[in-house]
């Protein structure tokens, strides 16, 4: 499917594994220019060069690393951006953690700050540096990454929760404020989905149950997420789907709207 933006530049934090990696090979196969972000270099420049095999019409990706808590690492992200590719026309924020989780009685001030740090205010510090290079090339797409626990909020996840319910907020207020200036912003909002922030729950949970991964996938599907319909955890090739269409011309007169890509996962339908 032509998305009709060949030539665009993207900007994919948590570029390098899960949904921001498929997000990335699915953009590029469109000739998007792809930036990848995250904090490991190494791993970073090895995804950069599997990219490559995906690009199409003259395309580049540029692997950068930036820390989403530090502002001034995001700072220079968005000039190294404009010097290099002459500013970002995308951007799709999927850096995250599940942070501090447990009884909300035993998180401390301090669970509760490190995880907004980086699932909200680092969303908050990406918008801020690349909206402005949006609204002067008079076209952009923002694409946040929210989580079926904004409307299904687990016991155990309340810092996340909380963040991911902001981030749908965030991403409504930004939608109302620069629909002006030629930008569009949205939210996908994934549940369970094969990454390594699920996978390293799975494995600390197998450890604790002693016993596999696989019956554990299986155990949980059953006990914590029984809603999912199609009984089965979600892939990054499924989300980044979603994402792509609202990064494309073809989302034309979707703005300040929330996808879920739940397998049925949040059990109302109005949520």
């Amino acid at each position: 499917m032509d998305l009709s933006i060949a030539g665009r530049t993207a900007v994919i934090t948590g570029g390098d594994s899960g949904i921001g990696l498929a997000t990335a090979r699915l953009l590029a196969s469109e000739g998007v220019n792809i930036v990848l972000t995250d904090k490991t270099q190494e791993k970073l420049d090895q995804v950069a060069e599997a990219i490559k095999a995906h690009l199409s019409h003259n395309a580049r990706v540029l692997a950068i690393t930036a820390d989403l808590t530090r502002n001034d690492q995001v700072l220079q992200l968005a000039d190294r951006v404009k010097v290099e590719l002459g500013g970002a026309d995308i951007l799709i924020n999927c850096a995250g953690a599940r942070g501090a989780a447990g009884d909300f009685l035993s998180l401390s001030d301090d669970d509760w700050l490190g995880t907004i740090d980086i699932d909200l205010m680092g969303a908050v510090r990406v918008c801020r540096a690349f909206i402005p290079q949006m609204q002067a090339r008079g076209w952009g797409r923002v694409v946040l990454v929210s989580s079926e626990n904004a409307f299904q909020p687990y016991e155990e996840e309340s810092p996340y929760n909380a963040c991911k319910a902001a981030i749908i907020n965030l991403a409504k207020c930004l939608s109302r404020a620069y629909s002006r200036d030629g930008l569009l912003i949205n939210c996908v909002s994934p549940a369970y989905v094969e990454t390594p922030m699920t996978n390293t729950m799975m494995e600390e949970l197998a450890q604790e149950r002693n016993t596999s991964v696989e019956e554990v996938v299986d155990w949980f599907l059953k006990n914590k997420r029984p809603h999912i319909a199609v009984h089965r955890r979600g892939q990054p090739d499924e989300v980044a789907a979603v994402i792509a269409f609202l990064s494309s011309e073809l989302a034309s007169y979707v703005n300040g709207s929330n996808y879920r890509v739940d397998g049925g996962s949040v059990e109302s339908a109005f949520g």
